[in-house]
């Protein structure tokens, strides 16, 4: 066998990381259509998750996200890592996912749906925010206490009142859309903010956003922005717009 000489690169692209549920079915396929390949390179790692998400499963999930960071590329220096769970970070707080996550990866930011919500929120001018959350009481109030301590008022909340990961996942997007519907009918809010990374949002949200006359955003849509926005990428594929 001969050698043959080759040189080393590296490119251009920002590196993103995303730490994606065990049980999520949705968010990897969304975030492929959310982020162009030209403009970033996206890694993803899996975290060890309950099959329903309980405040005990979510307490669960800490002890195991710096495992699942440290699973990333060891070579690769990331622009920004997500945690992709909306009401683990309500439970949990963001300056613990964010403590947990630079543990396990070399990253100049640590972000999460939560954090991308207030930003995207910030950034559109608004206050006041319905919530549509997949979830039993238990897991989606913290969400709403979260938005209510940083100023963001939440008029209404509607819940699917679902527990089991692999039924959020196989939610209608039409259920999704008449919730926001309901949510939206006595024209109290700024906008609808539909919580869960598991739920198939990716496909409706611009009509949604015509027929109520609002902004309508997801998990998904903010974690993708916001993460592109932190590693300083003008995305062609994922904007905020209304």
């Amino acid at each position: 066998m001969s050698s043959f000489a080759y040189r080393l690169s590296e490119s251009t692209r920002p590196a993103m990381g995303l730490i994606v549920l065990r049980v999520d079915e949705t968010i990897e396929e969304d975030f492929r259509r959310y982020v162009a390949p030209e403009e970033a390179r996206l890694h993803v790692t899996r975290v060890q998750s309950g099959d329903d998400l309980t405040p005990d499963s979510i307490a669960g999930m800490e002890a195991e996200l710096t495992s699942a960071a440290s699973l990333f590329p060891p070579a690769v220096d990331f622009a920004v890592v997500g945690y992709a769970c909306t009401s683990g970070t309500a439970q949990l707080g963001a300056d613990t996912v964010r403590a947990r996550v630079a543990a396990g990866a070399t990253t100049r930011h640590v972000t999460n749906p939560l954090t991308a919500a207030l930003a995207a929120f910030d950034d559109l001018g608004l206050g006041r925010v319905g919530i549509v959350s997949p979830y039993v009481a238990s897991v989606a109030e913290p969400l709403r206490r979260a938005f209510v301590a940083q100023g963001i008022t939440v008029p209404r909340m509607l819940s699917f009142g679902e527990q089991v990961e692999s039924r959020v996942a196989r939610i209608d997007p039409h259920s999704i859309a008449e919730a926001a519907h309901a949510l939206a009918g006595d024209g109290n809010m700024d906008a609808v903010f539909l919580s869960c990374t598991n739920l198939r949002t990716y496909g409706i949200l611009p009509q949604l956003q015509a027929q109520l006359g609002l902004p309508v955003l997801s998990s998904n849509q903010v974690l993708a922005w916001h993460m592109m926005r932190l590693a300083g990428v003008s995305s062609t594929q994922c904007r905020l717009t209304f």
